[in-house]
């Protein structure tokens, strides 16, 4: 069965940073593509990035040069770390794996002004 495990969210200032993890279990990490979501109060869930077996990388055009995704698979683990961070920014953040649709149970980022 796969989980997916969220952590690293909180409350930062404007401009702050703040890195979150996604460890995955019951998968053979490495051959699946992993992407984060996210979702404000009364918001569609939103893509915000993903990153490839071959670690190919996307992103949504308003998190461009301000989030990094990144894996490690030998920690079956995928980061996403946000720079720059703004009000807006402020969602319930999830990972989400491909292959499986499994969804994890998502961590809370709040960004004060």
């Amino acid at each position: 069965q796969v989980q997916l495990v969220e952590s690293g969210g909180g409350l930062v200032q404007a401009g702050g940073s703040l890195r979150l993890s996604c460890a995955a279990s019951g998968i053979t990490f490495s051959i699946y593509a992993i992407g984060w979501y996210r979702q404000a109060p009364g918001k569609q869930r939103e893509f915000i990035a993903a990153i490839s077996t071959g670690e190919t990388t996307n992103y949504a055009d308003s998190v461009k040069g301000r989030f990094t995704i990144s894996r490690d698979n030998a920690k079956n683990t995928v980061y996403l770390q946000m720079n720059s961070l703004k009000p807006e920014d402020s969602a319930v953040y999830y990972c989400h794996d491909y292959r499986t649709t499994t969804w994890g149970q998502g961590t809370q980022v709040t960004v004060s002004s």
